[in-house]
């Protein structure tokens, strides 16, 4: 966690940045149709959107942006959109992987990957293989990503174990589904960012988020920005993670 003091401002408003940020972007769709413009126009300025949000994020600090990209609940939109979806995922990474290599973000992959077909399996895989010396970020694309799926593939994985002997029931406890899930070595978000004014999570980082901070924006994805970034890290600042227990204050009263 880094603390920023803006000294642009009187107060000296501190700016608490989070160690494990995830974005659900959100908000596509109605920001093209606010233009008159195809939801393809709307997917694609929100994925230029998350190149800033790269830059952003790196420049402040942040260690882990897990952004919630395709879920496995959007199967079910429109096939021509699913198709212009998978083809602005690979050419994303092939317009932007200089650039990210630049500002020295590494890029993992959480979700179903195995199920995807396999022009975007291979994207996934080169991405990870090409990054993975990066050391100043660590980008999280969650696609075909659905945070129920992520628990039924743990609660599987140790089943497994359970059934060859690996291990007894009476060894499973949270550590033990956390080492389980996609990506164990990945902390859990501090902070959960959702622009487009939604209040819910949409299956995204169930287990992981148990204790994440939410924030929420009325503002569009491709529209949400610096200022909002800003701004969602200077509340986040003012929040007090208990995780169950007393404040500081509660406790010295």
């Amino acid at each position: 966690m880094a603390l920023f003091g803006n000294k642009n401002n009187s107060s000296d408003e501190v700016i608490k940045v989070p160690e494990s940020l995830g974005v659900i972007m959100d908000g596509n769709g109605r920001w093209a149709k606010k233009r008159m413009l195809p939801r393809s126009a709307g997917h694609r300025a929100g994925a230029e959107n998350l190149k800033e949000l790269c830059r952003n994020c790196g420049n402040y600090g942040v260690k882990y942006l897990t952004v919630y990209a395709f879920s496995t609940e959007n199967w079910s939109r429109p096939q021509d959109e699913v198709d212009q979806l998978m083809k602005l995922f690979v050419e994303f990474f092939d317009r932007y992987d200089a650039e990210l290599e630049q500002e020295g973000i590494r890029v993992r992959f959480t979700g179903d990957i195995a199920s995807l077909p396999e022009n975007i399996r291979k994207v996934c895989e080169e991405g990870e293989r090409r990054s993975v010396n990066r050391k100043k970020m660590q980008l999280i694309v969650a696609f075909n990503y659905g945070g129920r799926r992520e628990l039924v593939n743990a609660v599987q994985k140790i089943s497994e174990k359970v059934k060859s002997g690996e291990l007894d029931i009476s060894d499973i406890d949270e550590k033990l589904i956390s080492e389980n899930m996609y990506l164990p070595d990945v902390p859990d978000p501090d902070l959960i960012i959702r622009p487009s004014g939604e209040m819910r999570l949409s299956n995204f980082l169930l287990w992981e988020s148990a204790y994440s901070e939410l924030w929420i924006s009325d503002c569009l994805w491709p529209d949400f920005g610096f200022d909002e970034l800003t701004q969602a890290f200077k509340d986040y600042a003012k929040r007090d993670r208990r995780y169950g227990g007393l404040s500081k204050n509660d406790k010295e009263e």
